[in-house]
Parts: structure tokens; sequence; C-alpha cells
């Protein structure tokens, strides 16, 4: 069996931490890796030490909120923000790192993403907000869908 690729190694990675989501809508991972060494891994969720929402349910089903539109009415964080948090805390060095993600950034996490020094994003799904692609692009990061798979 060959070898898969650095994309699709480290996609595969993405998709797995994505497992640990606690999220009810979207189970999301990311990865952020610089010169092939994973510096940073998140997934969407609640943060540490608050009540998960299979028990207090979904803010965003219980108010109708549409899938990419106001980001701040949800109790969780974004898999990219977790994995900006989690290399802060551990001191890791991200500028210059590349995302790899299970879903395109939304708005505040492609802020984000600028402003911590990522130069180039891959994600396997696509997100429905262009706001975000448009900074990217206007950042001078590149980014790009994944073709290795369907999901």
């Amino acid at each position: 069996m060959d070898r898969p690729g650095w994309d699709e190694y480290f996609m595969q990675i993405a998709k797995l931490v994505a497992t640990r989501s606690t999220c009810l809508r979207r189970q999301v991972g990311a990865l952020l890796v610089k010169e092939k060494n994973i510096m940073a891994t998140g997934y969407n969720g609640v943060p540490s030490g608050i009540t998960h929402c299979e028990v207090t349910g979904c803010l965003r089903d219980q108010l109708k909120v549409p899938s990419g539109e106001r980001h701040e009415l949800c109790r969780g964080l974004h898999a990219e923000q977790n994995a900006i948090i989690q290399a802060a805390r551990h001191g890791a060095n991200i500028s210059g790192a590349t995302l790899y993600c299970t879903d395109s950034p939304c708005i505040i996490c492609s802020k984000m993403l600028i402003n911590a020094g990522i130069v180039d994003i891959i994600f396997s799904r696509g997100y429905p907000d262009t706001l975000s692609l448009d900074m990217l692009t206007e950042a001078g990061i590149s980014y790009r869908q994944y073709s290795g798979d369907n999901d």
C-alpha cells in the first residue's frame, strides 16, 4: 500500500480530531502544521468546565439560527479557535503554519487565522461564509478545498 501524501495524512488526522467534538450540529477538527510537525489540534465544542450542549441542548437550534450566521449565538468554540488557543497555552509558534481543517473557516476564525500568521489553509468541506474567503484572499493567505475525498 502506498503511503498517503502529506495533505491526505493531515486531513485524516483532522477528521480523527473531529470525532472529539461535542457539537450536536457539525463535528469539526483542525490541525496547525509547521514543517510537517503538528503544532496544535482543535475541535469544536464548549469551553473547558462548561456543560456540554448534549445536556443543555443546542442554543443555535433553539433560536433557529442558520448555519454560517450569528456565530456569537453558540456555547461552543470553533475547532480553529481551539487550535490557536492550544498553541498559545503550550507556547507553540504557529506563525507560518498551515491549517488543515475538516471545514472552511468562518469569518471570525479567518480573522483569527490572519492575525495568528497562518499562511495556508486546506479544508475538506465548504462553509456558507464567502466573506471569510474574501478576507483570506485579501490577506494573501492561500486556501483550497482538499480534493482527496468528497466528505
